[in-house]
């Protein structure tokens, strides 16, 4: 059975996961009422986890050193309480060879080789060369669906993942290029490093030693 997790540890967790946000976008990281995120972040923000930086008439939330350790903290704790800690580990063995499948079709989005460059720009003129990609990021999106399941099934914030990694591939697909590799929209590469960046805090892995 699934367990759901406190709006606090949500509230810090997305500030992890989506690296900076305003009020609105960290609440809606997990669906939480905005007053109640506002709430928690002041708190989290008196306890010196987070902090506001503002710039050219916008601004958002950031996790500070003390705040990452505290958000791994609560990761753990619970993680420990539901006995989810084997099944999290398997998935993430799993997802390292899809990492680097991932890694590699974005790179491949990205560069066209030509020659005499090896590092030009993709302009997405040879139909086949992204068609090749899109086709290896389908394969992708089909192992991450019973990955996606499995870690729904030790807590519910894992939830979604795999749906937005679909809308993201459909959309491109269609021909919407950017939702390929684009970081200010949900793409698929900005799907899959958030789930990256959840499952490394979550097991506590260094990203700077471990894949």
């Amino acid at each position: 059975m699934t367990r759901d997790s406190s709006p606090d540890l949500l509230t810090l967790h997305a500030v992890r996961i989506t690296g900076f946000g305003d009020t609105p976008v960290i609440a809606g990281r997990y669906g939480l009422d905005v007053a109640e995120a506002q709430e928690a972040l002041y708190d989290a923000e008196a306890r010196g986890w987070v902090r506001h930086t503002a710039f050219a008439g916008s601004g958002g939330w950031s996790l500070t050193e003390s705040g990452r350790a505290e958000n791994e903290r609560q990761l753990a704790a619970e993680l420990a309480r539901v006995g989810g800690g084997d099944e999290v580990h398997g998935v993430y063995r799993e997802f390292l060879p899809l990492n680097a499948l991932l890694l590699r079709a974005c790179t491949d989005w990205q560069l066209r080789p030509a020659d005499g460059d090896r590092l030009a720009a993709n302009d997405h003129s040879d139909f086949a060369w992204d068609a090749r990609i899109l086709y290896e990021l389908a394969g992708v999106d089909r192992a991450l669906a019973p990955l996606a399941d499995r870690l729904g099934s030790v807590l519910t914030r894992f939830r979604g993942y795999d749906t937005r990694f679909a809308a993201a591939l459909a959309r491109a697909r269609a021909g919407e290029n950017a939702w390929v590799d684009r970081t200010d929209v949900d793409s698929c590469h900005r799907v899959w490093f958030e789930l990256h960046e959840d499952l490394i805090a979550t097991l506590g892995i260094d990203r700077r030693t471990h894949p």
